[in-house]
C-alpha cells in the first residue's frame, strides 16, 4: 500500500472520476487467470523465487505467491509474466 494514504485516496478518486484504469493510475498489477492452468500478470517487479511448486513475484509494496505443481514460466518480459502449470493457491502478501 502507499506510504501516504491521502495520495492513494486522491489517485483512487481521480481514476474513478475520469474513468481511468486503476492499474495504471495506482501502479497496481493486472492479473488474468485461465482456470487453474494459466496465470498472467502485468506490471510486476520481478521474480523473487522460482521452482516448480512456488513462484513469488514482486509487485508494488508486496508480492504475489503462486503455489501449485509443475509450475513454469512460459513467457517473461519486463512488465509481463505468463505462468503455466496446475495452480492451487494464490496469495498477496506485504
Amino acid at each position: 500500500m502507499y506510504k501516504n494514504k491521502k495520495i492513494f485516496k486522491a489517485k483512487n478518486l481521480f481514476s474513478e472520476f475520469f474513468e481511468l484504469p486503476k492499474d495504471i493510475v495506482l501502479d497496481l498489477p493486472r492479473i488474468s487467470i485461465i482456470g487453474n492452468l494459466q496465470f498472467y500478470v502485468e506490471n510486476h517487479r520481478g521474480i523473487i523465487e522460482y521452482n516448480d511448486k512456488v513462484i513469488r513475484i514482486g509487485i508494488r509494496n508486496g508480492e504475489l505467491v503462486i503455489e501449485g505443481s509443475g509450475l513454469g514460466i512460459k513467457n517473461i518480459h519486463p512488465h509481463e509474466i505468463l505462468i503455466e502449470g496446475t495452480i492451487e493457491n494464490i496469495n498477496f502478501s506485504q
